[in-house]
């Protein structure tokens, strides 16, 4: 017989379904049976949602700072394209 395939749900798809559980109007069985996921699933988004709640909010405005992890790697491949075009010119005005 044939394997079954685990179904797979799209981050949009579960923030859906678990903030429905978060406004409490239907039960937690309810809102699987109308959506065709199990209750315990239903339960688990819900609680990831109210655990990731509080770090929506962290970003401060403004523009961001940059680490400095990735900039002397993104720095030198720009002076490596910069120096392949300055290149490119004088070969072919010259």
């Amino acid at each position: 017989m044939g394997e079954a395939k685990r179904k797979t749900y799209t981050a949009a798809f579960k923030a859906k379904v678990g903030l429905e559980a978060i406004r409490g109007v239907k039960t937690v069985n309810e809102i699987g049976r109308d959506y065709g996921v199990y209750p315990a699933r239903v339960g688990q988004w819900k609680r990831e949602i109210r655990e990731q709640a509080g770090t929506l909010f962290e970003k401060k405005c403004g523009p961001k700072q940059a680490d400095g992890l990735g900039e002397p790697d993104r720095l030198y491949g720009e002076i490596g394209r910069l120096k392949v075009e300055l290149d490119w010119l004088k070969k072919s005005l010259g």
